[in-house]
């Protein structure tokens, strides 16, 4: 079903403002994107080295509404060309996600159009269908994030089945404390990325949390620790901590990569989409492009633009909600913790 008028997407889920209007044909994915905008927290934050909530909620509400403006004035539109509003309803802060809800709910009232909440993860997990070649169900999603770390089998849009998932710190969230703790700068997690490149390969090699025993859980808290101990230990150079961050990464790498093999052979599929922030890792796009050819699977990535959060990615994820006929009630209604598998199918 073809949505004849463009859906307004906000993300308000942490330290990123995002919007953006698109209006959704599944015969022509990828097309379909009108415009969008985002605004990063990133140096309001890193006098603090990470996301303060409250000055998270404070700047949305200063960013919000500027963005829309500027969104609708990149597409050429107002706001009575909308047919409908999307916004991320969870999981997140809790006050960054009521400054979202609250301002799409006014939108939606006001211009008398339904309004959906979209779960945070399924945008990210429908990001790569913004693109020419989308993947189509069934399908094994890796999310990888600060927050998420988690292996996803999607046998249709909205039935969604957990099969792996972060017992402690997420692969992101690992990245940024790590860095952090060899001293380099907010946010870590890039900073990381972009001094492994320097470091040289084997010179330090790190466990691969749990992939000695079945399952498709992770774990990193372990790996972190093992590097803050080879970090203390040694002789603390620029080359030393280039190799430490190279060997840090090849881990996490290689773990996820393992854990993904996994889940395609359980679950029999042939179709892996990687999504998040730590879907953007050069390393890990080329390690599993690289397995893919090898082992007779296609993984599908977003452009690196739609790894980190955004408001396309929700735009689309409530675009295909609203053309399946769901919709809310003016209830603001925002959810911190929230479960993919607790999600009705988008028929």
């Amino acid at each position: 079903m073809q949505i004849s008028k463009p859906v307004l997407g906000v993300e308000t889920s942490c330290d990123e403002t995002g919007v953006a209007l698109l209006r959704w044909d599944p015969e022509k994915p990828g097309r379909g994107l009108l415009s969008h905008a985002l605004f990063s927290q990133i140096a309001l934050h890193a006098e603090y080295g990470g996301v303060v909530p409250e000055l998270a909620s404070r700047d949305h509400v200063r960013k919000l509404l500027p963005l829309v403006r500027q969104a609708l004035k990149d597409a050429g539109m107002t706001p009575a060309d909308l047919g409908g509003v999307a916004y991320t309803a969870g999981p997140g802060l809790v006050g960054a996600l009521l400054v979202g809800a609250s301002a799409a709910r006014a939108m939606a009232w006001a211009l008398g159009v339904p309004a959906i909440g979209v779960h945070h993860m399924e945008g990210h997990l429908l990001a790569p269908l913004l693109e020419d070649d989308p993947p189509e169900p069934p399908f094994v999603a890796l999310l990888v994030s600060g927050g998420h770390s988690m292996l996803v089998e999607v046998k249709a849009i909205g039935e969604y089945r957990i099969l792996g998932d972060t017992l402690d710190d997420a692969a992101g969230e690992a990245f940024d404390k790590t860095a952090k703790m060899m001293g380099l700068p907010y946010p870590g997690g890039p900073a990381l990325a972009k001094l492994a490149e320097q470091g040289e390969p084997g010179k330090f090699r790190f466990s691969r949390p749990m992939v000695d025993r079945p399952g498709l859980d992770f774990s990193f808290s372990g790996l972190k620790t093992q590097v803050l101990l080879a970090w203390q230990a040694s002789d603390k150079s620029d080359q030393t901590r280039a190799d430490i961050a190279r060997g840090f990464e090849e881990a996490i790498v290689d773990t996820l990569a393992i854990k993904c093999r996994r889940a395609l052979a359980a679950t029999g599929t042939k179709r892996l989409v990687i999504a998040g922030g730590v879907g953007a890792n050069k390393r890990l796009r080329e390690q599993l492009a690289e397995s893919g050819a090898a082992d007779g699977f296609r993984v599908y990535f977003p452009r690196l633009q739609f790894c980190t959060d955004n408001g396309a990615m929700i735009a689309l994820a409530g675009a295909i909600r609203l053309a399946s006929g769901q919709h809310q009630d003016d209830t603001v209604q925002v959810f911190p913790r929230w479960s993919l598998e607790t999600l009705p199918p988008a028929a």
